[in-house]
């Protein structure tokens, strides 16, 4: 008897995904379903090229087709990937990027700026196309990070603008205000000069095509933050603390800004950095020396995910001031730890797409 692909779709249906809650036919993940005797073979789009399933997802298809119509069948499925944005089509600042992802602490010294670098590392290792601007403009540390102190990126004159060509290291396109400035000055700035250089790199950037836009936001909740979620839609925030008292005091501060009705910036989870310190001579050991699962503690009382638990370790350190971050190293249990954290990610940005409304510019009326 003739497989149908009826009989294929109907099988499918019985396919979750695990993180949407929906069938994979009713998600339009199934495409290009070909049948040949007892040969069936198929596309699963997935939502994100770092999906962190793809190989269960795949196994459920082939067991749904063998379970619900022939045993025998041979099953060819073809993953592939359609990152998942709600961007406005008719944006014009930052056409091409699907996902912004705004990296905030409330305090500085948690290793916002670490873990935004191997997140983007991660993300990209994982397959995606991954951008990172390092918008903390008074004290950026990417340049450092990533080994380009003494790089100077491009720029080109373009219908009266200056259009900015990021760098491009390991595999991610990078701004920081560091490629523009003498290193060894402080810059002294007023608030609106510092959110001009922002938006300057935000706008004038040639970013391209981009699955998720790394932003790495200076420690509060100043004017570069007002000004970032002004000029460009944001998917989410991911929220970085230590698990200290100190320090959640004032990932308080952070949440309740992108949660207020003025801004309403969805928070995609929180990121606990330092949440236990293990001596190279010791992996086994685990150390609490900041407090244990305070940002745990703090993601369960107001029901955001945790995204991650980062151990505090000197290769992390040593990493980030050689030029090259510890996520890039795949023998190193951090590394395990920071391609965890980006799954955890992406899931929450495709599950964020999924359940609400296209990102807005925000209006904050004076």
């Amino acid at each position: 008897m003739q497989i149908t692909k009826d009989q294929i779709l109907n099988a499918l249906k019985n396919v979750d995904d695990p993180d949407l809650h929906k069938d994979v036919v009713t998600l339009g993940m199934i495409e290009d379903i070909s049948i040949e005797g007892n040969t069936i073979g198929f596309k699963l789009v997935l939502t994100t090229p770092a999906c962190p399933l793809k190989d269960k997802m795949k196994n459920d298809c082939i067991n749904a087709i063998q379970s619900r119509i022939d045993p025998y069948a041979v099953v060819n499925v073809e993953v592939s990937s359609r990152t998942t944005t709600r961007r406005n089509e008719g944006d014009s600042l930052l056409k091409g990027v699907k996902n912004i992802i705004a990296v905030v602490s409330g305090k500085g010294g948690v290793g916002k700026s670490t873990v935004s670098a191997n997140l983007a590392v991660s993300l990209a290792s994982l397959g995606a196309k991954v951008g990172l601007l390092d918008a903390d403009i008074y004290g950026p540390s990417v340049p450092v990070m990533f080994g380009l102190m003494d790089a100077r990126p491009e720029a080109r004159e373009e219908n009266g603008r200056t259009i900015l060509v990021p760098l491009e290291k390991y595999g991610i396109k990078i701004l920081s205000i560091g490629f523009f400035v003498d290193p060894s000055k402080a810059l002294v700035w007023r608030g609106p000069m510092a959110a001009n250089y922002l938006t300057q790199m935000l706008t004038g950037g040639d970013w391209g095509e981009l699955d998720y836009l790394v932003i790495d936001m200076p420690p509060g909740t100043g004017d570069i933050h007002l000004t970032l979620v002004q000029t460009v839609p944001v998917t989410g925030a991911a929220i970085v603390t230590t698990p200290q008292e100190v320090a959640l005091a004032d990932a308080r501060k952070a949440y309740g800004m992108f949660a207020t009705e003025a801004i309403k910036v969805p928070v995609l989870g929180l990121i606990e950095n330092m949440a236990w310190f293990t001596p190279a001579e010791l992996p086994n050991n685990r150390y609490y020396i900041f407090g244990k699962d305070g940002g745990k503690k703090y993601a369960e009382e107001i029901g955001i995910p945790l995204l991650g638990q980062i151990p505090l370790v000197q290769g992390i350190c040593d990493s980030g001031d050689g030029g090259r971050p510890v996520s890039l190293d795949e023998t190193s249990p951090v590394s395990a730890s920071f391609r965890e954290l980006a799954e955890k990610v992406v899931r929450q940005v495709s599950i964020r797409n999924s359940e609400k409304a296209p990102t807005q510019v925000v209006e904050i009326k004076s």
